[in-house]
């Protein structure tokens, strides 16, 4: 899996997304953020484009170490050719962005002078990630 380094040297990597598994896939840029130890989190601004379900909130400790609630959407969406069915949060930033939890297992490497990023396949098992047959 490919991506670039943008012009803030922000490592982008695209992942289709849908509401549901049959859906049309919507790719997403997203934001790889290893200090972000859960799955995927999408800025209120997709959620509706995408049509996302509403099903929960969760707690949140933010990077400030600020304690906050955030709503939770089901979402579909395809990694290294296998579709999963997650629980996203919401948030109010303007990316969307992927934590570690979808990179355990795999190799990241991130070319700053190239400006590319590789996600490179490996064993990995998700803890909250669900695989949809």
């Amino acid at each position: 899996m490919n991506g670039l380094v943008d012009d803030k040297l922000r490592a982008l990597i695209s992942v289709p997304v849908a509401a549901t598994n049959a859906g049309d896939r919507t790719e997403l840029a997203v934001w790889i953020d290893t200090a972000l130890n859960g799955g995927l989190v999408i800025p209120h601004k997709y959620i509706e484009s995408l049509g996302l379900v509403k099903e929960s909130s969760a707690e949140a400790i933010l990077a400030d170490g600020k304690t906050v609630e955030l709503e939770t959407y089901a979402c579909f969406f395809d990694w290294f050719g296998a579709t999963y069915e997650t629980q996203i949060v919401a948030n109010d930033g303007t990316y969307p962005l992927l934590g570690t939890m979808l990179l355990s297992g795999h190799k990241l490497e991130i070319d700053y002078d190239a400006e590319v990023v590789d996600v490179i396949f490996g064993n990995a098992e998700y803890a909250i990630v669900f695989h949809v047959p």
